[in-house]
């Protein structure tokens, strides 16, 4: 449960940090970079598990 609770609070850092720090990103490359953002985490959290 903590492991999901961190993954979450890195997730949003960094879509805050890249909604920050592009500011003219369309609505699509926002999507598109939160999505990548995730499926990273999620391979992170399954190369850590084992």
């Amino acid at each position: 449960m903590l492991t999901k609770k961190i993954s979450w609070v890195i997730w949003i850092i960094l879509v805050i940090l890249w909604n920050y720090g592009l500011p003219n990103a369309t609505p699509f490359q926002d999507v598109l970079v939160a999505v990548i953002l995730s499926i990273l985490l999620g391979l992170t959290k399954k190369y850590i598990n084992k």
